[in-house]
């Protein structure tokens, strides 16, 4: 917290703006049969201007709104966006894995790989391809156990485009157009909050009645 700005205090002021307009905003979890464990990575590349590090992001859902996430600067610089984005997944992939295992343990084993979704192919190459070469020898062989958890047929890796990637928002600062956007496909309508209070006084009015008439 040294040298602060008006720039740093603009942003403070911007955060506190959101945070007052969207306090009725929520994550929307629905009842689903389609339990299927889906996730989404993505990584910035040399996002950071102090130690021109990456910042990965990941996010999962289970047939309805989000419920894991997370948003974390990397701690190597990455050489390419490929590699940013590779060690992105990685940390996606012992996300996933873990989950799976909490998962089964609750009765909800996952009888398919988990689809992972990023939206760089030369990344999906790389996973893919496990001859070592100028391009990933580099790589600190702790994020190689994608690979590893691809093989065991734990994990599937997908491309998607990256208007549709929704790790996107964990990454970088967006437009609010974007923003918004990916906001409302986590599932997070507004008003949320409200809605499910007035749900809550229809049932209990309705009792009221019901006992009236009885």
């Amino acid at each position: 917290m040294q040298s602060l700005s008006q720039v740093h205090y603009g942003a403070a002021k911007r955060i506190l703006r959101y945070l007052q307009g969207t306090k009725d905003f929520g994550i929307w979890y629905k009842s689903t049969n389609d339990a299927m464990l889906v996730g989404y990575t993505d990584s910035d590349w040399a996002g950071s201007t102090d130690d021109m590090k990456s910042t990965s992001g990941y996010t999962f859902s289970l047939g309805s709104g989000i419920f894991s996430w997370a948003s974390k600067k990397q701690a190597t610089v990455a050489q390419s966006s490929a590699e940013a984005q590779y060690i992105a997944a990685a940390a996606t992939s012992n996300q996933a894995t873990w989950l799976r295992r909490i998962l089964e343990d609750m009765g909800e084993k996952q009888e398919e790989p988990t689809t992972i979704y990023y939206d760089n192919k030369s990344a999906i190459a790389i996973t893919k391809n496990p001859v070592q070469h100028n391009r990933t020898k580099h790589i600190d062989i702790k994020y190689h156990s994608l690979r590893e958890a691809t093989t065991r047929g734990e994990i599937e890796l997908k491309y998607c485009s990256t208007e549709k990637q929704l790790a996107d928002m964990f990454t970088k600062a967006l437009l609010r157009n974007k923003f918004e956007e990916l906001r409302m496909r986590i599932d997070s309508p507004r008003n949320t909050l409200k809605r499910s209070i007035k749900i809550n006084m229809f049932l209990v009015n309705t009792l009221e009645k019901s006992r009236k008439i009885s």
